[in-house]
């Protein structure tokens, strides 16, 4: 074998150990958005903070997702891989934290502790395999760990229910500890040292823009998390939006002004950049939207256990799966990636409007088919828009690219969430507010269906269908908006990134 043979064969395996660790660190980064979710109730029990029990979950969201640019530019400025074991070795200490938890102050503040890690695991391993790849195998790679995030959206609330019923909902964080120390060890042995990416030069923090930056992101999260337990119009929730909308204007002048921005202004002068952001944002709404609440009307509707709601959105998770590793595949050709895009989005429009058809009675077979097409719109998308973006910077900016488009998908994955949850609670209410109460039930509480008797709850599971049904056809027209944005969208077709210190694209420019 000559030595070139051998050269390519090392640069394999070496890039293969270093995808194992990446691929482990996101599992566990995304598994703790949702793992917790079926172990909250023992979890407030257990430590008596049933009032504050949402805090749990959103401490993570809020955390990582606040984080998240800042750590895409550190790792710019002083070498992405030193950082993302920094960040690996915050999540499993918080997530050691979490386990010994002794009340909810405690658990709470590790779960910001390890949001604050988890954020960071992500961000730089989307930008660390713009190191290990060439611009042509980015969408390949970049598919896997998409499929990753859709797997852990279904498996999470399974492994916490399990966890929680058969050892102690502790181990839902401590499971993270000899994982994420395998990861961690690979990490540091397969990972590249050389930081030939980093701006040496460029060690001044922007500390005001990403503390501006960090309040922004919790203002959107805590928004949309709260806002409909608080009241859409109360006084909480209007001083946070008036807050973060200050924010947002503060911000402009502040990163123009700065050495080195955390968010670098002349990215968003980039079509790709901001388009492809937008994009990411509106798919995340949508398919947060389907994988939060499609098991919950399956569990409510279909009476099927948590357990047995995971099997039923197996096509889906098939769908995304198989979708997320041809669209990677077909990435490598940077003239395919607008129509990918395209179909992706195409396809989970049009699973959307299925959805939207859904009754108490409609049949599994026919579920099946509509979480399928769905599936595979929700796979093409997500990891597309990563790779056109990254394509499309220079190297040096492929953290900080990484988390622009990072954080929007988070912020709407958090909108999704919270937008679908007020739509379908606010229609099961409006189709149930004549049904007594006397037995138990709450019309803004769907889980008190079954204490209705014959008739009536029928008339229920009806009207939470409808409801269900409903949200999604209301969801609809933000991923209309994604494909026409879609449609405006120049993809890179050189080499992008391979270019290192080269001035961001300006499609506009080219276009004009």
């Amino acid at each position: 074998m000559s030595k070139v043979d051998n050269s390519s064969s090392a640069r394999a395996g070496g890039v293969a150990a270093a995808m194992s660790a990446l691929v482990l660190a996101v599992l566990l980064a995304a598994l703790d958005q949702t793992i917790v979710s079926t172990a909250l109730p023992r979890i407030a029990e257990d430590l008596h903070g049933f009032d504050d029990i949402a805090w749990v979950s959103a401490a993570y969201l809020l955390a990582s997702t606040a984080v998240t640019p800042l750590w895409g530019k550190l790792g710019d400025m002083f070498g992405r891989k030193r950082l993302y074991l920094a960040s690996t070795s915050v999540f499993l200490v918080a997530s050691v934290a979490c386990g010994l938890a002794r009340d909810l102050p405690e658990l709470i503040g590790a779960r910001v502790l390890q949001g604050v890690g988890g954020g960071g695991m992500i961000v730089l391993t989307f930008a660390l395999v713009g190191d290990l790849v060439t611009p042509r195998e980015r969408g390949r790679y970049q598919g896997m760990f998409g499929s990753v995030y859709g797997v852990a959206s279904i498996v999470g609330p399974l492994l916490g229910g399990v966890f929680t019923d058969q050892l102690s909902w502790r181990w839902a964080f401590l499971v993270n500890l000899p994982v994420g120390a395998v990861a961690l060890v690979i990490a540091a042995r397969a990972l590249p040292s050389a930081d030939r990416n980093t701006r040496g030069t460029q060690t001044r923090i922007d500390y005001l823009g990403a503390t501006l930056l960090a309040a922004l992101a919790t203002g959107l999260v805590l928004v949309t998390s709260f806002g409909e337990r608080w009241g859409w119009g109360s006084p909480a929730i209007v001083t946070l939006v008036v807050a973060t909308v200050a924010l947002a204007v503060l911000l402009v002048p502040v990163e123009r002004r700065a050495a080195a921005p955390v968010l670098p202004p002349a990215m968003f002068g980039s079509r790709t950049v901001v388009f492809s952001s937008l994009i990411g944002f509106l798919a995340n709404a949508a398919m947060f939207a389907v994988l939060v609440y499609l098991p919950t009307y399956l569990q409510i509707v279909r009476g099927v256990s948590a357990t047995l709601s995971g099997v039923h959105m197996l096509p889906l998770v098939a769908g995304l799966v198989v979708s997320q590793s041809l669209a990677g595949r077909w990435a490598a050709h940077a003239d395919r990636l607008r129509a990918i895009l395209l179909a992706g989005l195409a396809a989970n429009l049009a699973g959307l409007l299925l959805l939207g058809t859904i009754g108490a009675g409609t049949g599994t077979l026919v579920l099946s088919g509509y979480f399928l097409l769905t599936g595979v719109g929700v796979g093409m998308v997500p990891m597309v828009v990563l790779t056109t973006v990254q394509n499309s910077v220079p190297t040096a900016d492929l953290g900080a690219a990484s988390a622009v488009v990072t954080f929007a998908r988070s912020i709407g994955a958090a909108f999704g969430v919270a937008v679908f949850g007020t739509l379908l609670n606010t229609g099961f209410a409006d189709r149930t507010h004549a049904l007594p109460t006397d037995g138990g039930f709450d019309a803004s509480r769907p889980d008190t269906v079954g204490r209705l008797p014959g008739a009536l709850r029928d008339t229920a599971l009806d009207a939470f269908a409808h409801a269900t049904a409903t949200g999604y056809l209301w969801i609809a027209p933000a991923l209309a908006v994604g494909v026409v944005l879609a449609l405006f969208l120049r993809p890179a077709r050189g080499t992008g990134a391979g270019h290192s210190g080269a001035a961001p694209v300006r499609e506009d420019a080219r276009a004009a």
